[in-house]
């Protein structure tokens, strides 16, 4: 009997949120291998914003996914079959920027065997050791610079990047307030993370809130929302401040014009930095960001969770719990039984 891939494939441009139909499930089937390739089978998909991006047609960072064309997005696989020197059967990878495919085929001499660490579950690859972290990581660091006593703010903050991004902020020294979407999340935020403060925007006055946990105004603004939101966090920026631009979620599903900041001419007064960056520009220091960010999880320094939605199927309806603000931590799809 013929065995059979399935792959999650862009039939239409979704016109604000993501509907039933834009994306197909595709059964094909399994092709030979050449030599060099191995064939890995899915454990756990990325779902992330910049799905939606590459959704559409629109000038970004990368081309968007073609109609008829494989989703774009990443994972960690185990291998079941190789014809490489450099993997075997059993031997878990991160399948890089590749597709929503149940198996994938990859470049053997491309990809290195996930390290097991004591104590670190496989999902942290996803997470604080993954491209989320990396992002908070080199965003914060590279770009906001922290320094000790800075009042730092991060928007989604209970999310994969946001939740690390206040925490490696805490590690060097600074004051953390996160603004997320429910008291359940604000309560992790403090209470587990390590926060110094938490907003519900959707149950406080965003302005007032920060004008009382930032009485010294804001350093650094680690921006992953926009909107509203943004605005209030502009408005009670310092001087010489930093603003590491990494998404801008709510503005993601618009249909129309996105109006820019209200008050940008802050930016000028107050002789902010304001930087976006793309976490794929950081791949070749993927070394050392995972090492400190590994040294740091070791020494329980940093907590995460993951947010498992279970079954391949699920993929496309589970991006909305992105859009929705459900998620706590790092969104994932459990394709299938992980390793003991």
């Amino acid at each position: 009997m013929t065995e059979m891939n399935k792959t999650w494939v862009l039939r239409n441009r979704p016109v604000g949120e993501i509907k039933e139909g834009d994306l197909e499930l595709v059964e094909t089937p399994f092709e030979p291998l050449e030599e060099g390739q191995v064939r890995a089978k899915m454990i756990y998909l990325s779902l992330d914003p910049t799905n939606r991006i590459w959704m559409s047609d629109m000038d970004a960072y990368l081309p968007p996914v073609g109609i008829g064309d494989p989703m774009r997005g990443s994972g960690l696989a185990v291998v079941v079959d190789s014809r490489s020197e450099h993997l075997k059967p059993g031997d878990i990878v991160n399948t890089g920027l590749g597709a929503w495919t149940l198996y994938p085929v990859l470049q053997g001499d491309t990809l290195t065997p996930l390290p097991k660490l004591p104590g670190v579950p496989l999902t942290a690859f996803m997470g604080p050791l993954g491209a989320t972290g990396m992002t908070a990581y080199f965003g914060l660091m590279d770009i906001g610079k922290p320094k000790a006593g800075e009042t730092v703010v991060v928007s989604a903050a209970a999310g994969a990047v946001g939740s690390m991004v206040g925490q490696i902020a805490k590690i060097q020294g600074c004051r953390v307030v996160g603004i997320a979407g429910s008291e359940d999340k604000c309560r992790w935020l403090t209470e587990v993370a390590g926060f110094d403060a938490a907003i519900n925007y959707k149950t406080e006055d965003v302005g007032a809130a920060l004008d009382e946990h930032c009485p010294n105004g804001i350093d650094i603004n680690f921006e992953n929302v926009g909107g509203q939101i943004m605005d209030e966090v502009i408005a009670r920026l310092n001087d010489f401040s930093r603003m590491p631009l990494c998404g801008l979620i709510s503005t993601y599903n618009a249909t129309g014009p996105v109006p820019g900041p209200a008050n940008f001419s802050n930016f000028l007064m107050r002789r902010t930095l304001v930087k976006g960056f793309i976490v794929i520009d950081y791949f070749p220091r993927f070394p050392e960001g995972i090492q400190q960010m590994a040294g740091w999880l070791m020494e329980g320094k940093l907590k995460f969770e993951t947010d498992v939605v279970k079954g391949f199927e699920n993929a496309p309806a589970s991006l909305s719990r992105l859009f929705e603000g459900k998620n706590l931590g790092k969104l994932v799809v459990e394709c299938s039984q992980p390793p003991a």
